[in-house]
Order: structure tokens, then C-alpha cells, then sequence
């Protein structure tokens, strides 16, 4: 996979977490509290600026009531 590719799978991954951030109404410091973490790494996950690992993700969708597989899907 090349660096575009996996710039493209983070940039989906991190439009799927703001989405579904923003359909519950959670700021970003409201979900870094839920995970104990920092709202700028929050902020770096949805702009695709970092890449989280696979059990930071999994708090993630635990937080926001999803699928770890949710988050991978392809956006509208």
C-alpha cells in the first residue's frame, strides 16, 4: 500500500469518527474525556494528521457506540 493509499484509509477513518461525533453531539474534548485522551488528538485522528493505533480506534467506537468496522467504511 502506498502512502496515498494509507493517507486515504486515515482520512475515511477520521471523517467517520468527527461524523459520528457530531451525530451525538460531542465536542472533541468531550470525546477525548470519554477515551482519556487529549482533545488535539482528537483533532490530529479526524484531519488524518496522525494515525491512531487499532485500540485507540477501538475506544473510539466503543465511545461513539459503534463497530471498530465502522469506522473503516467509505463515506458519502
Amino acid at each position: 500500500m502506498s502512502k496515498e493509499e494509507y493517507h486515504y484509509v486515515f482520512k475515511q477513518i477520521g471523517d467517520n469518527i468527527r461524523k459520528a461525533r457530531e451525530a451525538k453531539r460531542l465536542s472533541q474534548e468531550e470525546l477525548a474525556f470519554l477515551i482519556n485522551s487529549a482533545r488535539n488528538y482528537i483533532g490530529c485522528i479526524e484531519r488524518a494528521e496522525k494515525f491512531a493505533s487499532v485500540t485507540m480506534l477501538k475506544k473510539i467506537a466503543d465511545a461513539l457506540d459503534l463497530k471498530l468496522a465502522d469506522l473503516f467504511k467509505e463515506c458519502d
